[in-house]
């Protein structure tokens, strides 16, 4: 099926002026990316433009824990593009994470999953368009800038439960003051857990009549994009972010898509497509991204795909790719 997935990103304004304020100018950063300086103007790039273009900054800033805390927290926010100003001007923290989660969808390539259980609220990252994680520096920042709406709009310092990251983030003790909690490197997944008290704590920066006139244009926004993407390109997105240790239903994906199973089913079968084939897609998609991961094994990539044993997903990998996982694995290496 053919993607309608704009591989287009919004560099904010507010990122050029926050390395600025760092010593770090724009066009060594565009040059040591390897792109054209027109980008800091323009500030529209694919994914992998963005990539470089962090990559870049934290090639310059030299360890990664640095760089995630200092733009963080140097980041004016006067300068926050429209969908974080509407997050930073929420009633309450709350609020302020799901107009985040929501609005996040229309700035690739990361998304942002959040679930609250007990005393927790685990934010998880995950990665549109691209099999690859983003840089380390990326990611941090992403989940830091989390943290920062938090502390700004509370006017409190908050501080989280546990960050986890996949990849190998510089100075932990660094990053461990600056989140105030533990943090753990080579995990499975990135993800923030807050405490989920904090989350009721109302919003010094609460603005309801700036909130009137945001939400209606970025709400109105996100419909039109969503619009142009199928039904099955939407829900093969929300198989790939609910996989993890089991198989998500037809009418669980109904609800998140605010319409009945049957409704879900007919629209599907107008694309010639099946709930059960964009299943089977999504685990081989999203197994082949996770073997290119030399630090995931083969038990781990069998839960993360969904599967309660490994013996399935050996089945299902020899009928996707006549081949094991093991020895798929090695011929990408060759």
């Amino acid at each position: 099926m053919k993607s309608h997935v704009t591989d287009r990103i919004k560099i904010p304004a507010g990122f050029w002026a926050g390395l600025d304020q760092l010593g770090i100018a724009a066009h060594v950063v565009a040059r040591k990316a390897q792109l054209p300086l027109t980008v800091i103007v323009d500030s529209v790039v694919n994914t992998a433009e963005y990539f470089a273009i962090w990559q870049a900054y934290a090639d310059l800033i030299g360890d990664t824990a640095e760089g995630i805390i200092k733009l963080a927290t140097i980041f004016e926010t006067s300068k926050y593009p429209p969908t974080v100003l509407a997050t930073y001007h929420a009633r309450d923290y709350r609020d302020a994470l799901h107009r985040m989660a929501r609005y996040k969808q229309q700035c690739p390539p990361e998304s942002i999953r959040m679930t609250e259980q007990d005393e927790r609220c685990t934010i998880e990252l995950e990665w549109l368009q691209s099999v690859q994680p983003g840089p380390p520096l990326l990611v941090g920042i992403t989940l830091a800038c989390l943290m920062e709406i938090g502390r700004r709009g509370t006017g409190h310092p908050l501080t989280a439960q546990l960050v986890e990251f996949s990849q190998d983030m510089g100075d932990v003790q660094a990053l461990e003051q600056y989140f105030g909690c533990p943090v753990r490197v080579a995990a499975n997944t990135n993800r923030l857990i807050l405490h989920r008290g904090d989350l009721d704590r109302p919003f010094l920066s609460y603005n309801e009549e700036l909130l009137e006139i945001l939400t209606p244009v970025l709400d109105q926004s996100l419909d039109e994009q969503q619009r142009t993407r199928s039904i099955g390109e939407r829900v093969k997105w929300i198989l790939k972010r609910s996989l993890t240790g089991g198989r998500p239903d037809v009418q669980t994906v109904a609800k998140e898509l605010n319409m009945s199973d049957r409704t879900l089913q007919r629209r599907l079968t107008e694309e010639s497509t099946s709930f059960k084939h964009l299943l089977t897609q999504a685990r081989h998609e999203q197994a082949l991204a996770y073997l290119a991961d030399p630090k995931l094994d083969i038990k781990e990539v069998a839960f993360l795909t969904g599967y309660e044993d490994q013996n399935s997903f050996y089945r299902a990998f020899r009928i996707w790719e006549d081949d094991t996982p093991s020895n798929w694995r090695v011929r990408q290496e060759c």
